[in-house]
């Protein structure tokens, strides 16, 4: 059941939901969350159905707010209400035009289903520098990003790391929940030392970086990055004293597990699509510390790597210490030769041996 409403109101929206409701034959709501999904048009319809698949596994009301226009003149709320076509859940569009896009919480929090978690998501690129001080952010127990979307994908994830709050999560971290469980796996069993890791993935890719931070906190040890072709990441090695333990998928299909002295293990280790992701992080509304851990390992590393190559190429820098060190010597020739004319010809000819 599809309903338009133009112009409308969050009472309107409201009375809608209800009708429809009972016109299904469905006058109980058994929804266990509120999922804000905060897109454009270019966006929603991917996000929108990510989420539609994932309220089969989570009943849940779906609030999709568009921004349309926002710098017009007038301000108007149009709503679409879809319910019944897929899922057990609502799903509401809600398109805000002129100033009302820069109000979205206020025509949000009517809407909210009571006494249940809230979700904010941001399926694109464009995400607040904090998500929890953000108005939608502020609304939810779990805060949900994809820096992977982003232009920036490293340097998104680093301004997430530093702006984390208990709640915050990125879809980078949820892809790495299948091959951080094969790893586990294949370490529980007996192994010799673990020396170094290397991590190798296509370019800026925010979820092999956030791995190998996790694999250096957990390990103990350097790991490092490497460079693929892709799709997504490729390959983990760590090595021990005794050979290496390499997870190797080219396809982004199906892994290869090697370890010393056992036969090569074909494992399925498939790219699995935005709804699944979505499904996972709506399992779980607790903070997740280990993202955290990870996230804040890497931003740490990011910038003291900016920071090195900034000194070492700042000409300025360069000048001045070339400047205190000209002044250094200069003032102790000076004392060099004070002492030397104080002490007489045998100090006269250490000074002509300095000089040379």
């Amino acid at each position: 059941m599809n309903i338009d409403l133009t112009g409308t109101t969050t009472r309107k929206i409201q009375d809608a939901l209800t009708q429809s409701r009972h016109l299904m034959g469905g006058p109980a709501v058994g929804m266990v969350l509120t999922l804000i999904i905060m897109t454009d048009e270019s966006a929603q319809y991917d996000a929108v159905r990510a989420a539609t698949e994932a309220a089969r596994e989570h009943p849940c009301r779906v609030l999709t707010v568009i921004s349309r226009d926002p710098r017009g003149g007038s301000s108007r709320l149009d709503a679409e209400i879809r319910m019944g076509e897929t899922g057990p859940g609502e799903t509401v569009l809600l398109r805000m035009y002129g100033p009302l896009a820069e109000h979205a919480d206020s025509v949000v929090v009517p809407l909210l289903m009571p006494d249940t978690p809230v979700v904010t998501w941001w399926p694109g690129g464009k995400v607040p520098k904090v998500p929890a001080k953000d108005p939608l952010g502020m609304l939810a127990q779990r805060r949900v990003t994809d820096s992977y979307a982003a232009r920036d994908r490293l340097g998104t994830l680093a301004q997430l790391a530093e702006g984390y709050r208990p709640g915050d999560t990125d879809f980078t971290w949820t892809r790495l929940t299948s091959w951080r469980s094969l790893l586990a796996a294949a370490l529980d069993q007996k192994h010799d030392e673990i020396t170094s890791g290397e991590v190798t993935a296509e370019p800026d890719s925010p979820s092999a970086e956030l791995l190998a931070a996790w694999l250096s906190l957990r390990l103990g040890v350097p790991v490092t990055r490497a460079v693929s072709e892709g799709p997504g990441l490729t390959g983990v090695r760590m090595t021990t004293t005794g050979g290496d333990i390499q997870i190797h998928r080219p396809d982004g299909r199906v892994a290869t597990l090697c370890r010393p002295g056992q036969p090569d293990r074909q494992v399925s280790l498939l790219r699995r699509p935005m709804a699944e992701l979505l499904a996972e992080e709506l399992r779980r509304l607790d903070p997740d510390e280990v993202y955290h851990e990870a996230a804040a390992r890497f931003a740490t590393d990011l910038a003291g790597g900016a920071t090195d190559e900034g000194v070492a190429s700042d000409p300025l820098s360069a000048t001045a210490d070339a400047d205190t060190e000209a002044e250094a010597d200069t003032e102790a020739e000076a004392d060099t030769e004070a002492e030397a004319d104080s002490a007489g010809e045998e100090a006269g000819g250490l000074r002509e041996t300095g000089d040379a």
